[in-house]
């Protein structure tokens, strides 16, 4: 996750970095069921109003709660499907709070309202992300629901008069891209406290669309967008935090945009602190467990797991031997192709490598989702290769309003 206002905050009121001190311990997003009132068409965990077999009892559940505790993870997710739907959620999310630093809960919102709202109030949730995918009919269509959009905007007031952080989750494609200014728009009608972009990741549903796949020059459009967002907040506008997630390339764009506008000094200190951060944290500082106890790198690996906490602890797991984690932990990791050459590779950590794992069969060949041309990057002969087509498609609709 690339924290933008986070860094552009660095510009002004620059603080000294914090490097790592060995190992850090993973946020753990957990996916505690599969079943979902919604069927979005770039869902990851292909989730429906079903039940599932297999997903982790209530007794499996708090007995890996206890072990995350016991661990130290920093953070805890609680995701889906939708989270709400299953019976034991509170329960689960009462203990976790006194487990961990930060809960948060991830949801479509349609659930946030009334009672149950109350609950994530009153068990003490520091953040709570709507997902949204678009503006009326457009959310609705992406979230195979009529009316999601303004039960999505219901669960958004709702957690505000509770007094609940909330934030809008937003994944970009060809098809919505042209209503991320009217999404911000909304975020300061509604007094949103965070807004997340997400790119497209060839995951579940998301693999089957990923034709859909926003094009080069339309991504750095929306970035240029979200960074003017981020820089008004310093010059008068609404307090708005951004981050954006599943393209680590936006770190390197950022950077370029500050290197225009703010002096060497400044930009070097933006710099040690992206380097610090060190870009995409698959198997480092973020780990996945879903609704079948599989443990996973992060939330797009579904089809690689380190193991089920049916069978060992989290904690286990996570510090055994695996081969994967040991080469994703590896740094510099051993990329290939553009991000094996690129000259950015410390602050990006060679972007989404699920990607290149979907399209190529190898997880460290380049990532397609890089909108960077070879020159911004650094790889001998500078040659531009943005396109305003998919990654992997052939469509080629009208750009947007804003671009």
């Amino acid at each position: 996750m690339f924290r933008l206002s986070q860094y552009m905050d660095q510009l002004y009121h620059p603080t000294p970095p914090r490097r790592r001190k060995g190992p850090p311990k993973p946020v753990v997003i957990w996916n505690l069921t599969r079943r979902c009132n919604l069927k979005c068409k770039h869902c990851y965990t292909v989730s429906a109003d079903v039940d599932f077999p297999g997903e982790l009892t209530a007794t499996q559940a708090r007995d890996t709660l206890e072990d995350l505790g016991r661990f130290g993870v920093p953070a805890i997710i609680l995701s889906g499907g939708e989270p709400l739907l299953r019976k034991d959620l509170f329960d689960l999310a009462a203990r976790a709070r006194q487990l961990t630093r930060m809960l948060a809960l991830s949801t479509n919102g349609t659930g946030v309202i009334g009672a149950k709202a109350d609950r994530v109030a009153e068990i003490g949730f520091d953040y709570v992300g709507i997902s949204i995918d678009g503006i009326g009919a457009t959310n609705d269509a992406f979230r195979g629901m009529i009316g999601a959009f303004g039960q999505a905007v219901a669960g958004v007031r709702s957690c505000k008069r509770r007094g609940i952080k909330v934030g809008l989750r937003f994944t970009i494609t060809e098809d919505n891209a042209h209503q991320l200014p009217d999404l911000l728009q909304l975020c300061d009608d509604e007094g949103v406290d965070k807004f997340y972009l997400s790119h497209l990741v060839y995951a579940g549903r998301g693999n089957k669309h990923r034709g859909d796949d926003t094009g080069h020059l339309r991504t750095r459009r929306a970035m240029d967008l979200l960074i003017e967002r981020a820089h008004a907040s310093h010059k008068g506008a609404a307090p708005l935090e951004i981050v954006t997630g599943n393209n680590d390339a936006d770190a390197v764009y950022f950077l370029n945009w500050a290197r225009a506008r703010f002096t060497p000094e400044e930009v070097a200190h933006v710099q040690e602190h992206l380097e610090a951060w060190g870009g995409n944290s698959s198997g480092v500082g973020v780990a996945n467990i879903d609704t079948q106890g599989n443990v996973h790198p992060d939330t797009y690996w579904s089809e690689y797991s380190v193991g089920s906490v049916k069978d060992a602890p989290f904690s286990e797991l996570w510090t055994g031997d695996d081969p994967m984690l040991a080469e994703l932990r590896r740094r510099p990791r051993p990329l290939k192709g553009r991000c094996g050459a690129c000259a950015h590779r410390a602050i990006c950590g060679g972007n989404t490598r699920i990607r290149a794992l979907q399209l190529t069969g190898d997880p460290w060949a380049e990532d397609p989702a890089c909108y960077l041309d070879d020159a911004e990057i650094g790889v001998a002969g500078g040659a531009a290769r943005l396109t305003n087509r998919p990654f992997t498609g052939d469509r080629h609709d009208p750009a947007p309003a804003f671009l």
